[in-house]
């Protein structure tokens, strides 16, 4: 078992007066995440599957003294799949509110489930995290950097799902289809408006094979015979469900910047490979340059969050042609980066961009990709 850097910034918050809210994808490791926590506890900390009916039962009706009398006399309460029960949002705020000795532990699969229910009510009261599938910084704590690196076609092939980047070849194949299969539907298709399963299918797999290019609304609802709105929509959820997340175009001062685009790149890899069913070594591949380029902007994507820095991320791109990969605007100071997964490819420095944001150009391929993830370039 590969230990989470989110473990240990969620126990120096426990016990503060918050409610804890957790949320990530499904199979994303939080239910093992909130149980290891739940170890040091022992019969003072409480496990509840929200998913199983009579626990919603017991926990949807919101009376203080009847949720106490169901939970008990625990310490520590994990609500897993919280977004199950009705109203939760006003049940965790009773909670919080009325039994401030009970630390909870809410999680969700879905921001939009969890989190929109649960904000409004719970302002002030409660702490939001994130937990992603495993990242280059939990491989390098677990092992170390030579250890990372003798992962990345793994990595870059079937994804960092925990389960599925411990099996071998063949269980992680059939556990990543499976996944993509049931589970990345689950969510979404409880929404309004998300009913047909081949439309979702169908736009995930042109997102798939458009990671690193631009994307447009039309190009995609014309394809898909649907509207722009619509597709928005549908980006929205997948968004809020953990699939995919998009990078919107920087630009402040030329003519010629492109200001109304942008990227969408998967939070796992073995999920976009599944969806286009390409699994081959990266020696078979000629999407090694995409995959690299995701792969390095989820890192960093992570990296910034397990380490609490928020910034503002983009690409950069003109008109004629002229790119940035990545850029990064953080404490006044703007970074642009290039990917290459082979270091003997070098990238093109771009006068117009190092001049007007009075940047640096670096670029990153496996030779300093540890730096880029430990946030030392």
């Amino acid at each position: 078992m590969i230990k989470r850097l989110l473990e240990e910034r969620i126990k120096e918050q426990l016990f503060k007066g918050k409610t804890i809210i957790l949320y990530g994808a499904r199979q994303v490791g939080k239910t093992t995440l909130v149980q290891n926590i739940l170890k040091n506890f022992g019969n003072e900390g409480r496990y509840l599957n929200c998913e199983i009916l009579s626990i919603e039962e017991n926990l949807k009706i919101p009376e203080p003294e009847r949720l106490k009398a169901f939970l008990g006399n625990y310490r520590l309460i994990v609500l897993d799949e919280a977004q199950n029960i009705p109203n939760i949002g006003r049940i965790l705020k009773i909670l919080n509110d009325s039994f401030p000795e009970i630390q909870i532990i809410a999680t969700g699969s879905s921001s939009f489930d969890l989190a929109t229910k649960a904000v409004e009510p719970m302002t002030g009261r409660a702490l939001f995290f994130i937990l992603y599938p495993l990242s280059a910084l939990e491989l390098k704590e677990e092992n170390d950097w030579f250890y990372f690196e003798s992962k990345i076609e793994t990595l870059l092939r079937f994804g960092s799902y925990p389960e599925i980047f411990l099996s071998n070849e063949n269980e992680a194949l059939l556990k990543l289809n499976t996944l993509a299969s049931s589970y990345l539907y689950k969510d979404l298709l409880k929404y309004n408006g998300i009913k047909k399963t081949s439309i979702l299918k169908n736009l995930l797999i042109s997102l798939a094979l458009q990671i690193g290019n631009e994307v447009s609304y039309n190009e995609l609802a014309i394809k898909l015979g649907i509207n722009s709105i619509t597709v928005q929509k549908y980006l929205d959820l997948l968004e809020q469900c953990f699939v995919i997340f998009r990078l919107h175009s920087f630009s402040r001062n030329l003519r010629n910047e492109i200001t109304k685009s942008l990227k969408v790149y998967f939070y796992d890899l073995g999920i976009r490979n599944s969806l286009v069913q390409n699994f081959n070594t990266l020696s078979l591949r000629n999407d090694i340059g995409a995959l690299w380029e995701n792969f390095c902007v989820v890192e960093r994507l992570k990296s910034n969050s397990s380490l609490n820095r928020n910034v503002n991320y983009y690409f950069w791109r003109t008109y004629s042609q002229k790119e940035v990969d990545y850029v990064e605007e953080f404490d006044g100071k703007i970074i642009g980066y290039e990917f290459k997964f082979s270091g003997k490819q070098k990238s093109k420095q771009i006068k117009e961009f190092k001049e007007t944001y009075n940047a640096e150009i670096i670029q990153i391929d496996k030779t300093n990709f540890w730096k880029f993830a430990e946030l030392k370039v």
